[in-house]
């Protein structure tokens, strides 16, 4: 068995004048606890080191989405008494997050509480205690509060949450638990949802909904009116769809939350988009462009002029990337204005206006009004109708770079969407110069997938790019593991459609030509689609085939 102290002097983590005491047979580990509380080596180095002299794999919780049904079945006394943490359960075992994997009796308290065997894996102490208070108190209080209000009698008054900012208030508390909870599982969506007979809240993680909670019918009125307060949205009016925004503090971090109701049959279902701010500040490279279209878009917005559209539907992205290429145009010497409904991100250095259709401020409106203010770069947040169009054509046509969105379902689309807004076509081809239409797959998770070799048949087939007198590549598929919560992924990527508008697209354009006919033209220079930039992806062993089929039509 290999010694900690030559585990951590191979990683380079451990000076070997420490080990000047220490006999060649001796039990090397309280040496290395002694040099963790000394600050020698850090409690992660240990961990990972312990890991691998006992053979175990080593788990970050900081990264790890833990199993709400493994966490059910041990009690948090047993958790807490030995500092572990059930994490999943995976073919009838449980695998238990351990500071130290060698305590026997934890291993049988926790065998027995489960009533299932036990696998054991390795966790850096910090981040155990940490998991512990995070997970059982979240869960423990989110259960206690559903008993406890499932025990009133009669709803709870619409009204009676006015003056209720107290935070030991049952549906205040459970309230700030659904919503902490779900930035802590790296949810993007959080639907509140009634039904006939309960509330049933869904988390929407990596793009797939997940059911998370199911509380009694009776807070169904508590719990809205309490999340209207909190988005300043008006708790009396039930019969139309409203939108509003609020914010929260997660872990030391302003987290800003995009809220909606809608009316529907059983009461008003409200949907919460998570606004991380981090988003705002990635870099270009954090968008996965493959390294043409890289280059194919740094030409487009590093232009002092044009107007670049991103495309694609709902959740697919396009705010990022636009962010994104605003952070990374930014600077000190330029002016930059944003129009957005809602503003999304909020960003240092750039000057956001919100629409508010009410006070007569709409897009077409903002958009002439800001571009009396010296503009350099203007964002738009979508382009809805012809007026807004126009005024953003004209407005890249004389000194400005344009950045929007149009809902399309491919790039050479937003050329014939344009025109059928009524844009001149002579207008459309002058002005656009790059189109980026993109979807959102799952990025399979770095520590569980496998690789395999597919069939060159199915390859055809599936019609992804493959050319067979090429070797068939190699690709990778879902496993499942307690890092992404048996799901085999974890986080997501885009897949990009990227065209750049040349002069022969320019001349199809003004000739009122077909999509088809554009996108032939485009892919006769060099353009991917969303498809076969998808087929490279999967390639690479970002994602899965049957992913890129999945959001790919």
């Amino acid at each position: 068995m290999a010694y900690l102290t030559d585990i951590l002097i191979v990683r380079g983590v451990l000076p070997i004048e420490h080990l000047d005491n220490l006999s060649a047979d001796e039990d090397d580990e309280p040496l290395i606890r002694a040099l963790v509380a000394q600050g020698v080596v850090s409690e992660a180095q240990f961990a990972s080191a312990l890991a691998e002299k006992l053979n175990l794999p080593f788990v970050e919780l900081t990264e790890c989405q833990v199993d709400r049904v493994a966490i059910s079945v041990v009690p948090a006394s047993v958790c807490r008494r030995y500092n572990v943490l059930p994490i999943a359960i995976e073919d009838g075992r449980m695998l238990l997050a351990m500071v130290d994997p060698g305590n026997v009796f934890a291993l049988d308290d926790v065998r027995a509480a489960a009533r299932m065997s036990v696998t054991p894996v390795v966790a850096e102490k910090t981040d155990l205690l940490a998991a512990i208070e995070r997970y059982y108190r979240a869960d423990g209080e989110l259960s206690e509060l559903t008993n406890t209000l499932e025990e009133e009698s009669g709803p709870v008054d619409n009204d009676g949450l006015g003056e209720a900012v107290d935070d030991d208030v049952p549906i205040v508390r459970f309230v700030n638990l659904i919503v902490s909870q779900a930035i802590q599982d790296r949810a993007s969506d959080i639907h509140i949802e009634p039904a006939e007979r309960d509330l049933r809240v869904r988390y929407r993680i990596d793009g797939v909904l997940h059911e998370m909670q199911r509380a009694p019918k009776s807070i169904q009125n508590g719990v809205i009116s309490r999340l209207k307060i909190m988005s300043d949205i008006d708790i009396a009016e039930r019969r139309k769809p409203q939108d509003g925004r609020m914010s929260v503090m997660h872990a030391g971090r302003k987290i800003d939350l995009r809220v909606a109701t809608l009316p529907t049959v059983w009461g008003e279902k409200i949907v919460m988009r998570i606004l991380d701010n981090a988003e705002s500040n990635m870099k270009l490279s954090d968008l996965g462009l493959l390294e043409r279209n890289a280059e194919a878009y740094r030409s487009s917005y590093t232009k002092p002029y044009g107007m670049i559209l991103v495309t694609g539907p709902t959740g697919s992205g396009k705010s990022t990337t636009l962010y994104t290429t605003l952070h990374t145009v930014s600077r000190p010497e330029i002016n930059v204005i944003t129009v957005e409904d809602p503003v999304e991100y909020r960003m240092a250095g750039i000057n956001q206006v919100q629409v508010n259709p009410k006070a007569g401020l709409t897009f077409a409106s903002a958009l002439r009004s800001i571009l009396r203010s010296d503009p350099d770069v203007v964002l738009l947040g979508e382009i809805r109708d012809h007026e807004t169009a126009q005024i953003a054509i004209e407005a890249s046509l004389t000194g400005h770079l344009v950045l929007s969105t149009l809902h399309t379902n491919d790039a050479p689309s937003a050329v014939t969407r344009l025109t059928e807004m009524g844009i001149e076509p002579f207008l459309v081809g002058s002005a656009l110069d790059c189109v980026v239409a993109q979807r959102l797959a799952r990025r399979l998770c770095s520590r569980c997938k496998v690789a395999y070799q597919p069939e060159p048949s199915d390859l055809i087939n599936l019609r992804v790019g493959y050319d067979p007198s090429t070797p068939v590549p190699t690709l990778h598929q879902p496993v499942g593991c307690t890092h992404c919560s048996n799901t085999g992924y974890r986080g997501r990527i885009a897949i990009h459609e990227l065209m750049i508008v040349s002069e022969e697209i320019e001349r199809l354009a003004v000739a009122r030509a077909s999509a088809a006919d554009i996108a032939r033209a485009a892919r006769e220079q060099g353009m991917l689609t969303l498809r076969e930039d998808g087929w490279s992806k999967a390639q690479l062993g970002y994602t899965s085939i049957e992913e890129i089929l999945r959001v790919v039509a």
